[in-house]
């Protein structure tokens, strides 16, 4: 298995592998423009894992200066337990660490849990005094 940064021209692949492996619930649709912008503003900030020439996981590890973000998580069905995801975190901390990041955080929905089982089993918890706030925009041009 193979972990690397996810190139533009995967993103049709990637909507695409989102809609069979990942959460999809309370949030807005992926498209592939947005993947493709997300790749031009920072070049690893989604990395794919693969296997003999086949996405089987994926994660958006975001770097804003400030905090380390991760989400989007997402392990085809058929590899899951084999340790994708474990590499795929494992590859976040390698960049958190470069670039000197004082803390991680991961997004969860708080009805995954089977995801919230994973983070926790990482070493991750939830922090109860903090809650996501959202606002739709089209902020789109």
């Amino acid at each position: 298995m193979t972990i690397r940064p996810a190139r533009a021209d995967e993103a049709a692949a990637l909507v695409d592998f989102w809609g069979r492996a990942g959460e999809n619930e309370a949030r807005p649709a992926d498209t592939e423009d947005a993947v493709r912008r997300l790749v031009a503003r920072d070049p690893e900030s989604l990395v794919v894992a693969e296997r003999d020439g086949r996405i089987v996981g994926s994660l958006i590890v975001g770097w804003d200066g400030w905090r380390f973000h991760l989400y989007r998580l997402a392990v085809d069905p058929g590899a899951r337990r084999s340790g994708v995801a474990r590499a795929l975190i494992a590859h976040a901390e390698e960049r958190a660490r470069d670039v000197g990041a004082g803390r991680i955080d991961a997004m969860v929905l708080e009805a995954n849990g089977q995801g919230a089982s994973f983070w926790e089993a990482s070493g991750f918890r939830p922090q109860d005094e903090w809650r996501r706030w959202v606002r739709t925009g089209p902020y789109e041009s």
